[in-house]
């Protein structure tokens, strides 16, 4: 009990990180024991993948019921998709910036590569349609985010409109919000395990040593991940949300854990929405209807990468863009991110857009594909925590744009 204790009692954000530090010494040291540990990474994610669903529906629905004015979500939501926008447009420029500085795909041999094709990309005109769902049973299965925001979004205004008729609902959907939130909680203390699991198997299985083909390109994404945090994000944070950089990173630690261990804005969704209102101070119905539409627009690693990833292409392809072909893969490059899935290796599905755009054809797109894919793992763990810094930087600006960051319980939280 005292070692139980004495566990529980370091903060989870350093427990976590001696996982991963251990989980990379176990991939390099004793790959061999890395299969013998995969069922705990397997477990955490299946574990956190059962509460991404129910989460983003009830805590939406209730985030708007405790808004309580339906004409409130005009402001909140137009301002969080504009910042949204915001962000991911400079990932784009920040990404193309590096992949034109650095030029790593300068040298590369095509030859011998096996090509990986993706298919037919989701059209813009599909991906709208595809908010409105024609069977909310079949969203909810699928964990279709967009759809599940959409229902929610209407369920918890129905719920304020309908008066003294929705007045039992809102309490329940309060109620089951508070229960789930302790759930979460509850899952979390096993992210040190699921981390130490998830990342010996990602080294163990040759992570490490396919950086040496494209090292280039795996130096230019964590640059470039940095520059999107550390400047851009922590640029808003002091500024627009007027809050401390080095208590805000710290406060959402075990979220980027999380988003870079399992490669999904999706799954990290439970946990984001548990420290922004835990240590970020930020009300729950904000927290609660801003990160959950986050987690399906708000893509800065993916932008990021995309933008990065095109540039890559290009040089390997032998290509020299002009002002216009680099002009036409921002915008596509932007677009293409608000659209992408919030799953792992979902930004490679976007290349062929961007691609496409300036007449690369489908079989070249494939090559690139091809030789990015053995190391994509490792890349897509690292672009997902500057997503999901962008996710919780958009979170607390609009939070302090509508006066609902309690500073007090921030500074609290953050000095723990």
């Amino acid at each position: 009990m005292r070692a139980m204790r004495k566990w529980f009692a370091i903060p989870l954000w350093k427990r976590v990180v001696a996982a991963l530090i251990l989980g990379v010494a176990l991939g390099v040291v004793a790959p061999q024991w890395a299969p013998a540990v995969q069922v705990f990474g397997d477990l955490f994610v299946r574990l956190i993948k059962m509460l991404v669903v129910p989460v983003a529906l009830v805590t939406i629905a209730a985030g708007i019921a405790t808004i309580g004015d339906p004409r409130r979500l005009g402001p909140i939501g137009g301002r969080t998709v504009a910042l949204f926008a915001m962000t991911t447009l400079i990932s784009v420029g920040i990404g193309m910036a590096i992949g034109l500085i650095v030029r790593p795909g300068e040298g590369i041999v095509l030859a011998g590569v096996a090509a990986h094709p993706l298919g037919a990309p989701v059209t813009p005109y599909d991906q709208l349609l595809g908010i409105v769902p024609t069977n909310i049973v079949e969203a909810l299965a699928n964990g279709d985010m967009l759809a599940i925001i959409f229902v929610a979004v209407l369920f918890g205004i129905g719920s304020v409109v309908a008066g003294e008729a929705g007045k039992p609902v809102v309490a329940l959907l309060r109620s089951l919000s508070g229960v789930l939130l302790q759930i979460v909680r509850i899952v979390m203390e096993a992210t040190p395990f699921g981390v130490f699991a998830l990342i010996a198997n990602a080294v163990a299985s040759g992570g490490v040593a396919v950086f040496a083909n494209v090292g280039w390109l795996a130096l230019c994404v964590v640059v470039a991940s940095l520059i999107q945090m550390l400047v851009v994000h922590s640029t808003l944070v002091a500024f627009v949300a007027r809050l401390s950089v080095v208590r805000f990173f710290r406060g959402i630690a075990d979220a980027l854990m999380v988003a870079f261990s399992t490669a999904s804005s999706s799954a990290t969704l439970p946990i984001a929405m548990r420290v922004a209102s835990d240590n970020l101070g930020v009300a729950k119905p904000i927290a609660f209807t801003v990160l959950p539409l986050g987690a399906s627009i708000g893509k800065d690693g993916t932008a990021m990468y995309v933008g990065l990833l095109g540039q890559f292409a290009l040089q390997a392809l032998g290509i020299v863009p002009d002002a216009t072909m680099l002009a036409i893969m921002f915008a596509t490059g932007a677009l293409a991110a608000f659209g992408t899935a919030p799953v792992p290796s979902a930004s490679l599905f976007m290349l062929a857009a961007m691609l496409g755009a300036v007449g690369i054809g489908a079989e070249q797109t494939a090559l690139i594909v091809g030789l990015v894919l053995p190391f994509d793992r490792l890349l897509d763990m690292t672009r997902t925590v500057p997503s999901a810094s962008a996710n919780l930087t958009v979170t607390a600006m609009v939070a302090r744009a509508e006066g609902a960051i309690d500073d007090a319980r921030f500074r609290a939280e953050a000095t723990a």
